[in-house]
């Protein structure tokens, strides 16, 4: 098996792309670098079931050539981080719709199967807890940038189910929800590398807001399991699937949490204004919970590595030098 994806010199897509090597896939990566790292796929170069293009999946003659090889279809690319949403919105708009329909297009000409990455932030305020595939969606004004992302996802979500719909295109959808693990940095506003970075530096975590909002963090290596799992069911075809943990904490015990694994000096987290970290009128969610009852019922699938492991991982990458319990 080929498989083709996009954005797979990325933090979630690199340790995709090492998963389906894992299995003997032969693994294409089309990535512009503009937020991949050649870091991440260095390891994975020499292997010669692996290929590496750096391009654009607007190029369309690069595109349509590696979309032909492949029999499968990983799309990743996408504008993410909440810093880059609310820095460059017309990049994340552009990005997420017209990269999402330039890769469905080819899938349609050689009538390939496509998995597509979602998020969590397709559910906006929520209208309920835990956020069901099927769920009602609220989302602020379109004056408040912070939603554009939630709205471009969620047009990627509707052109592609209109392939699948219209065009018998096999497509599947999967929702992530706060996926983290070595490589992830914290430089587009990631919550927890940018914790593991403070603490190995010696400086007291940042939280944003007053720490109460809650999330759910699901090891990337566990959501790739996840993904790949998606790829090999055909009745996942036509629908979408949450994919993460159910198991919540508050950002402000997160903080906690990352400086007790990792020991040394106790900091209390430094609670910083939205206003300050982002800009005037940043809205966040006080809840962001999936149910993964669908893809559990549906392939067995569940989160097994722990939170405070993904978090050793994280520092051990970065080059922390620790005695784990």
């Amino acid at each position: 098996m080929r498989a083709l994806i996009t954005g797979g010199a990325g933090f979630i897509g690199s340790h995709l792309s090492e998963g389906l090597l894992n299995r003997d896939y032969q693994v294409s990566v089309i990535d512009n670098m503009s937020t991949g790292n050649l870091d991440n796929v260095k390891s994975l170069i020499p292997n010669p079931r692996f290929e590496l293009i750096n391009a654009s999946i607007h190029d369309e003659s690069v595109l349509n050539k590696a979309v032909r090889d492949a029999d499968v279809i990983f799309h990743l690319a996408a504008a993410v981080g909440v810093n880059l949403i609310v820095d460059d919105p017309v990049k994340v708009i552009e990005t997420n719709i017209l990269g999402t329909h330039s890769i469905l297009k080819a899938a349609n000409l050689y009538r390939k199967k496509i998995l597509i990455a979602s998020t969590s932030e397709i559910y906006g305020k929520g209208v309920k807890s835990p956020f069901s595939e099927y769920d009602d969606r609220l989302l602020g004004p379109t004056t408040t940038s912070r939603w554009s992302y939630a709205a471009s996802k969620a047009v990627d979500e509707f052109l592609a189910f209109a392939y699948n719909r219209q065009l018998d295109l096999p497509v599947i959808i999967f929702r992530l929800f706060n996926t983290v693990g070595p490589r992830q940095i914290g430089k587009y506003g990631m919550v927890l590398p940018r914790f593991v970075e403070s603490i190995i530096a010696g400086t007291p975590p940042q939280v944003y807001g007053d720490g109460k909002q809650t999330r759910c963090f699901c090891d990337v290596r566990d959501a790739v399991n996840a993904i790949i799992l998606l790829s090999h069911t055909e009745s996942a075809i036509g629908d979408v699937y949450n994919i993460g943990s159910e198991t919540e904490i508050s950002i402000h015990e997160l903080a906690k949490l990352v400086n007790k694994v990792l020991g040394g000096p106790i900091y209390e987290p430094e609670l910083i204004p939205y206003e300050q970290a982002y800009n005037p009128g940043f809205e966040d969610m006080l809840k962001r919970q999936p149910d993964t009852s669908k893809i559990r019922n549906l392939t067995g699938w569940e989160p097994e590595i722990a939170l405070k492991d993904t978090i050793y991982d994280i520092a051990s990458h970065l080059g922390h030098n620790f005695e784990k319990d």
